[in-house]
Order: structure tokens, then C-alpha cells, then sequence
């Protein structure tokens, strides 16, 4: 059943993007939507079924070099079944709704099959999604993890007549690849000390003990193995996750189909390095600086993902920067120890996510692929259902229940676990608990000002657009609704599991904490009120400046912006990173590459062939064309001393061994 639920997606993809001159469109794209949802199903069975230890299913021997041993093996554990039914359940729905939403897509002409091959693209991304989270060692994952970023690429690109989306498809490579670079050196490393690239033998607390007390010696520098492991396996999450200072290729990623940002945005490619992060738990709970610089990574980028999405105007831009904050929740509650509280939160973030993604798209496809928000206005009467699906997605989003209670929606159960295990942690926790309650309140402001300047107020933009503004079919509402279920209540019915007194027993050897040491979230349960009460006032705030911006007073963000222009200019712009990497490191580049081309090859290596063609090369020639004379007699002349050459050569000694 595993191998089945595994290899179903690529199945899908080879006979949708090589078979549809064979099968037709219409049947290889029902093919490919088909086994998704055979995998979804038979992932819920796997996760529901699960209740024993890790289990190692190998399917063959892989890698075999020296000392340097490993298989393509399926590691199955709570872990595991999480991120499967994650993948498979998000990957399903976004195939479905995709017959809606690219059924007519204006960047393609009449006559080209585009859809089976968008189709093969994200069956292609969820098989290599799987390989990442089904790995039983490092280098399987970073298979699975080179694979989505090469899927990635594509499914970005996939308008590929736009050079805007071109762009993105390669910046996003680009920067993914320096991640990747930390990554690869983190399991050299692991690989030179410990031997073993194996999940059995580098997840065993006591291996991750003893590496602890290994030194590096690296030029004139005594450095801690443990804490150079983990931080260059982090640059890898880094990169995958869009953390700060590699997170500029995210919200580029938009120029894909909105079902592209639903998939890779919501549950899978950005959340690979929360996975990774909590699937080395054993190595991060014996390190100490690096956990510290995973929460203090996190909580930045949680502040500056929000201060960005208060400005934004393009609808999917908006969610984007909200799926970058929301990871920096994740990587807190990594950073604190809090590991099944970050799962938890990756959990319930893909449903209520993927359905404000997914109905964004709905929205964009309302109104004729128009994206920027100060276009919209009074939709909520011409599309209900969408309405009620993104209504449901901000609830959950911005954290909306009851207080000092285990009742809420989805992301209000999430988040205040990871809110107060941050305050519980203490020391650089603190850090992350300020920082994450503030990010909280903006989230519920940027995510509200979405709503009313979408639904609410009066039609803005082309009127004729709004007239003729409708709901979109079935095929698009059905996953909505899906997944309007999960945001509702993933976060109730699963709680005590996730983040309850016995999260342990539930996520079994998938996931350690160090007892001596790590007492977070029995700590966490046991907060002062107004900790746990914190997430919902900041909700609140955030809600009301949203209502007095944008419903009761609405010339009040012309006139913020005008009177701090400055700060305004400096949000909308994402803090110059784009500007700032464009002086550091684009320029430079460019210089280098440009004198390598006129100095390096056009003037030495051109210049160089060129002047031996043109100069040495026709003075000998001058020189020796003289001999040839045309007369028979020459040539035989040549011949003739070149036998004497040879014939004394040999005779003087010279082809004696």
C-alpha cells in the first residue's frame, strides 16, 4: 500500500505528460487526477492505521561506495504519515480544481495542450514532495528535495512566453541553490564524522550525544561538529522554507497559475524545511546555538513577512507574505523545542491556507484574471460561496475562538501553542514570543484589509468587469469546501494529540526531546492567562484597525501612507532586500561575467587564436609554400631524405629500449 501511494503520482505524471497523444487530453488528465486522489485516500489510510513504532519498508539497495551504504527505503512513522496525508490531500484537491481554472487560460492559444502538461508538472511535484518525506537517509531526502525544486521551476515558469515568469522560475532556483549548498555540506559533514548518512544511526540520541563533544578543526578555528552540522542543514531549510535572507524568491513564485501557489506554498515545497528541521530533532536538541538561531531566524521573518503583507495590493502577494510569516511561527516552535507544536501548526496551516490560495483563485478568475485588490470591492453578493470559503480561511488564519479554550478555529489552536511555548522556553524564547504576538496582530489586520477591499464597500475598477463578475463551477468550490472542513476543525479534533500532555506517545520515535533539558510544552500548559490570552487581543486589535481603515473611516490609508512615506515606500518595497542583493551580489556578477567575456575571452582567448590565424600562421605558410612545387620529383625528393632520417635514427640508437 505504501509503494502503491507512493508511486501513483509518477505514474500519473509519465502517462499524463508522455501518454495524452495517446490517451487524449480529457483522459490523461483524469488519469493523473485519479491517482492522486487514490493516494490521498490510501494516505489517510496509513495515518489512521498507524500506531506502532518506525517502520523501514526497502524497496532496493541504492548507493553502495566504500563505507558509503544506502537503500531506497520508505521510513513510515507518525512523522511521516502526517506529511503524507498533508502532500497527497492538498496535491489532490488543487489537481480538481485545476480542471476549473485553467480551462480557459488566457496565456495559451486555441489548440496547444498545455493542461496535460501542467497536469504531469504537479503529479511530477507531489511524487518528489513523497520521496523527501518517505526518506530513510540523507541523501534520498535531498533526492526528493532537489526534485520539487526542479518541479518548482517549472510549475513557476510554466508561462513561459512571460519573461516576468521566467524570471521568477530562475531566481527561485537560484536562491534555492544556496540553500542547497548548505544542506549538501551539512550531510558531508555528518557523513565524515559519523560514516553514516543513515536516519537509524544519525537520529539515535545517543550518536547525536557523542557528536556534541566533537571538535572541527577548520584553519585556525576549534569548531563544535553538532552545531556546524545543524546550522548548514538549517541553510537548507533556509532556503526551502524562505526564512530571511533567502526568502526573495517567494513571493515572486506568484507568476505561476494560482494553483501553483496553493500547492507549493501551502503544504509542501516551503514546508519541507520545518519537516527537515523537526525530523533532525534528535541532532537540534543536543546543539545550543543553533536551536537559538532557528527561533530568532523565525521570529524575524515572521515580523517581516507581516510588515510587508500590510501594504501589498496583489491578492496572491498578500497570502504569499502571510505563508512566509506563518513558516517563521514554525521554525520557533522548532527553535524553542517545541517540535510537535510546529508540526501541528504546518498541519492545520495547509488546509486554511491552501483555501485562501485556492480562493484567491476563484476571486482572480471572477474578475478576468484581475489580481490587484484596489480593483475589487462589493464581491461577496456576486460570489457567495467563494466569500464564505476565504471568510472561513481568515478566521482560521487570524486565529478567531474562545479564550482558555480549546475551541477555536484551526490556526487558533496552532498558533497560541507556539506563541506559549515560546513565552515557556524563556532566554531567546522571549524574543520569539514579542516578536510572533506582534507579527499576530498585523497577520489580522493584512488578512481582514483582504476581505473588506475584495467583498465589501463599492465596486472599484472597470465596471465592466464587476457586471460581470460570477462564481465559479463546482469543480473549483468542491475543494474549497474540502478544505474549509479542516480549517474549521483540524485544529480541535487534533489538538491533545499534537500539542496535548502526551504528544509523546502520539508522535512516538519520530520526534525527541531531551528530558534533562527540554520541558517545554509541559511548561507551555501552565503560562499565566495573559500569555495565552495575548494571540486573541492582538487578533482583535489587528481586526479593528482593519474595520476603522477600511469600513468606517477608508480615506485613512491614503493619508498614512502620504504622511509616512517613507516608512510606507520602505514596507512596499520588502525592505530593499531586492535592491540591496541587486548592489551585493547581482551587479558584481554581472561585472565579473562582462570583463570575463570582452577582456577574458573576446581579447586573450579570441584575440589570442586570432592573432596566431592571422599573424604566425600566414608567415610560415609564406614561408613554406615554396615546396609545394606541383613536380613529382620534390615529393619524391622529401620522401627520400625523410627514409635517410629515420634509417640513421635507428641505426645511431635511437629506437633501442
Amino acid at each position: 500500500m505504501e509503494t502503491i501511494l507512493l508511486f501513483a503520482p509518477l505514474l500519473g505524471a509519465f502517462l499524463c505528460g508522455f501518454g495524452h497523444p495517446l490517451f487524449g487530453e480529457k483522459v490523461s488528465m483524469i488519469i493523473a487526477t485519479g491517482l492522486l486522489f487514490l493516494s490521498a485516500a490510501l494516505s489517510w489510510v496509513v495515518f489512521f492505521s498507524f500506531h506502532g513504532e518506525t517502520e523501514v519498508i526497502t524497496l532496493f539497495r541504492w548507493v553502495e561506495s566504500g563505507t558509503l551504504s544506502a537503500d531506497w527505503a520508505i521510513r513510515l512513522d507518525r512523522l511521516t504519515a502526517i506529511m503524507l496525508i498533508v502532500v497527497t490531500s492538498v496535491s489532490s484537491l488543487v489537481h480538481l480544481y485545476s480542471w476549473g481554472y485553467m480551462s480557459h487560460d488566457p496565456q495559451w492559444k486555441d489548440g496547444e495542450s498545455y493542461k496535460p502538461r501542467f497536469f504531469a508538472y504537479l503529479s511530477f511535484f507531489t511524487f518528489a514532495m513523497l520521496m523527501l518525506v518517505t526518506a530513510d537517509n540523507l541523501l534520498q531526502m535531498f533526492f526528493g528535495w532537489e526534485g520539487v525544486g526542479v518541479a518548482s521551476y517549472l510549475l513557476i515558469g510554466f508561462y513561459y512566453r512571460k519573461p516576468s515568469a521566467g524570471a521568477a522560475a530562475m531566481k527561485a532556483f537560484i536562491v534555492n541553490r544556496v540553500g542547497d549548498f548548505g544542506f549538501a555540506l551539512g550531510i558531508f559533514a555528518l557523513f565524515y564524522l559519523t560514516d553514516s548518512i543513515n536516519f537509524s544511526e544519525v537520529l539515535d540520541p545517543h550518536n547525536a550525544k557523542e557528536l556534541s563533544k566533537t571538535t572541527l578543526h577548520f584553519l585556525s578555528w576549534e569548531l563544535n561538529a553538532l552545531e556546524v552540522i545543524t546550522m548548514l542543514l538549517f541553510i537548507g531549510a533556509m532556503g526551502k522554507s524562505a526564512q530571511l535572507g533567502l526568502h526573495t524568491w517567494l513571493p515572486d513564485a506568484m507568476e505561476g497559475p494560482t494553483p501553483v501557489s496553493a500547492l507549493i506554498h501551502a503544504a509542501t515545497m516551503v514546508t519541507a524545511g520545518v519537516f527537515m528541521v523537526c525530523r533532525l530533532s534528535p541532532l537540534l536538541e543536543y546543539a545550543v546555538f543553533t536551536p537559538s538561531f532557528i527561533v530568532i531566524i523565525g521570529a524575524t521573518t515572521a515580523f517581516f513577512a507581516a510588515t510587508v503583507g500590510l501594504v501589498q495590493n496583489d491578492i496572491k502577494r498578500v497570502i504569499a507574505y502571510s505563508t512566509c510569516s506563518q513558516l517563521g511561527y514554525m521554525f520557533v516552535a522548532a527553535g524553542v523545542g517545541a517540535y510537535g507544536a510546529a508540526m501541528f501548526h504546518l498541519f492545520t496551516h495547509a488546509f486554511f491556507k491552501a483555501m485562501l490560495f485556492l480562493g484567491a483563485g476563484s476571486v482572480i478568475h471572477a474578475m478576468h484574471h484581475e489580481q490587484d485588490m484596489r480593483n475589487y470591492g462589493g464581491l461577496r453578493k456576486k460570489i457567495p460561496m467563494t466569500f464564505a470559503a476565504m471568510m472561513i480561511g481568515t478566521l482560521a488564519i487570524t486565529g478567531v475562538g474562545i479564550p482558555l479554550t480549546h475551541v477555536g478555529f484551526a490556526g487558533f489552536l496552532s498558533k497560541d501553542a507556539i506563541i506559549e511555548s515560546s513565552y515557556a522556553a524563556g532566554g531567546v524564547g522571549l524574543y520569539g514570543f514579542v516578536m510572533l504576538v506582534v507579527a499576530a496582530a498585523m497577520t489580522s489586520f493584512y488578512s481582514w484589509r483582504l476581505i473588506f477591499m475584495t467583498f465589501y464597500g463599492a465596486p472599484r475598477g472597470d465596471a465592466n468587469t464587476h457586471d460581470h463578475a460570477h462564481e465559479s463551477p463546482m469543480v473549483m468550490l468542491i475543494p474549497l469546501g474540502v478544505l474549509a472542513l479542516g480549517a474549521i476543525f483540524a485544529g480541535m479534533f487534533w489538538y491533545e494529540d499534537f500539542f496535548g500532555h502526551h504528544w509523546e506517545e502520539f508522535f512516538g520515535t519520530s520526534l525527541y526531546a531531551n528530558h534533562d533539558t527540554n520541558h517545554v510544552v509541559h511548561d507551555a500548559h501552565s503560562v499565566a492567562n495573559w500569555v495565552k490570552v495575548s494571540p486573541f487581543v492582538a487578533m482583535a486589535f489587528g481586526l479593528i484597525m482593519a474595520l476603522w481603515f477600511y469600513i468606517w473611516s477608508p480615506e485613512n490609508p491614503d493619508n498614512l501612507a502620504k504622511s509616512h512615506s517613507g516608512l510606507y515606500a520602505f514596507f512596499l518595497n520588502k525592505w530593499y532586500f531586492d535592491e540591496l542583493y541587486g548592489i551585493l551580489f547581482v551587479r558584481p556578477t554581472k561585472w565579473l561575467g562582462h570583463i570575463l567575456w570582452k577582456k577574458g575571452d573576446g581579447a586573450v582567448i579570441d584575440g589570442g587564436i586570432n592573432g596566431l590565424a592571422m599573424g604566425v600562421i600566414p608567415f610560415l605558410t609564406r614561408k613554406y609554400q615554396a615546396i609545394q612545387s606541383g613536380y613529382l620529383f620534390h615529393y619524391a625528393f622529401v620522401m627520400v631524405i625523410g627514409v635517410v632520417v629515420i634509417v640513421t635514427w635507428f641505426a645511431l640508437g635511437g629506437g633501442a629500449h
